[in-house]
């Protein structure tokens, strides 16, 4: 997107809010272009997340764990998997079985192919390399995957199309 055209979205965003809101204190809004420890993401990660969930089966969803995978990345989509419970419990799953559930929905993110792991340290999950999700979908779709939510894959385009993503491009 050009500067001058992002620039006027800016403008128009500000002065939408302004008569939404009225002056909001910035200090109130989290900016992380001051603020530390955050990571890129696409503005379409609930809808990456809803496939994926769909995709897994009922009852197992895997959204919450790729996040916080993606969370723990950097842009390489590089992560070391050595604090294992306590990823676990940001994923959601703790007691006795956090683990060993959250290593389930690893494994199952590496089946549905969002994720390759490798053994290390920390046992058989050790390294995740994070693989494009706009990428696997589509393989997803394009295979005809049992559980493919057609009608979430065409809100995921139309919202690409929204926000001028252009990784599905055909």
């Amino acid at each position: 997107m050009a500067p001058a055209v992002k620039k006027k979205i800016e403008e128009k965003q500000a002065e939408l809010r302004q008569q939404v809101f009225g002056t909001v204190d910035p200090t109130d809004v989290w900016n992380r272009k001051t603020a530390k420890g955050f990571t890129t993401i696409p503005r379409t990660m609930p809808l990456l997340g809803s496939i994926m969930d769909a995709l897994s089966g009922k009852g197992k969803p895997v959204s919450s764990t790729y996040l916080e995978l993606w969370c723990r990345s950097n842009d390489d989509g590089f992560v070391t998997l050595s604090k294992q419970q306590e990823i676990a419990f940001a994923s959601g799953f703790s007691g006795l079985r956090g683990v060993s559930t959250w290593k389930e929905r690893v494994r199952k993110l590496e089946e549905l192919g969002f994720i390759a792991t490798k053994p290390g340290v920390s046992g058989s999950l050790h390294y995740v390399q994070i693989w494009n999700p706009y990428l696997v979908v589509s393989q997803h779709k394009t295979n005809g995957t049992e559980g493919f939510p057609a009608d979430r894959f065409h809100a995921l385009y139309e919202r690409m199309l929204e926000i001028g993503a252009t990784d599905l491009e055909i």
